[in-house]
């Protein structure tokens, strides 16, 4: 494929996997450019009943951001995401949690179809486009203030997380940490006061058990 450059990415459209869901239901599509904040300014929007305020969303996403009137308050969101935006989209889908509680989740994964287009980087050498196709994984996230069916697999109730989170917290601060060093109080083992590095008399050189020459005069002079 040295030959070649993308030109373009194309995806395929895919069947919703929540058949009975409104057609008026909000969705969100997450893209790789797409940024969080402005997910969430829409979708805080649709959900809540009161003003997103600046409080919440930081310093410049909530200015401007209304909720709109009761009828257009909805009772049902999702969240898509493909390949790799489907971290971010279960980000946003964890903040709208926090936002909007008693929320009812129901996730489903699938596959969906990506087709590649890649064109040749010299045209005139004869080389002809290319469509290469990919399944690639996607999440579908659907969060609800109504009750969802609970045999459903993916269903996660309102605050399960929140409690599983709270006993993980609860576990590792009673689990005692391994490892550590332990402190030394006082003075090392096997030195004394006054026996560090750079102090005490100076010492000099001498054969063992030697005594130490009185100091005089250079060349032993006359008393």
């Amino acid at each position: 494929m040295e030959n070649y450059r993308k030109a373009r990415t194309v995806e395929q459209p895919s069947l919703c996997p929540f058949p009975d869901l409104p057609s008026s239901t909000p969705e969100i599509r997450v893209k790789d450019g797409s940024k969080i904040r402005n997910l969430l300014r829409f979708a805080l929007s649709r959900m809540e009943e009161k003003t997103a305020s600046a409080d919440h969303l930081g310093p410049h996403e909530g200015s401007g951001v209304r909720a709109g009137l009761g009828e257009n308050l909805c009772r049902q969101i999702m969240f898509t995401g493909v390949g790799q935006s489907v971290a971010k989209a279960i980000t946003c889908v964890e903040i709208m949690k926090r936002r909007v509680h008693s929320l009812h989740q129901l996730t489903k994964l699938v596959y969906c179809t990506v087709q590649e287009v890649w064109e040749p980087l010299e045209p005139e050498a004869g080389f002809e486009s290319l469509t290469v196709s990919r399944n690639v994984p996607s999440v579908w996230v659907l969060l609800s203030r109504d009750s969802l069916d609970k045999d459903q697999p993916g269903y996660q109730a309102p605050g399960s997380f929140d409690a599983l989170w709270a006993q993980a917290l609860k576990e590792e601060a009673a689990t005692p940490k391994h490892g550590q060093r332990r402190k030394r109080g006082g003075i090392g083992a096997g030195r004394t006061d006054g026996a560090g590095r750079g102090k005490g008399p100076r010492k000099h050189p001498g054969r063992p058990g030697e005594p130490r020459k009185p100091l005089g005069h250079a060349g032993g002079g006359q008393n």
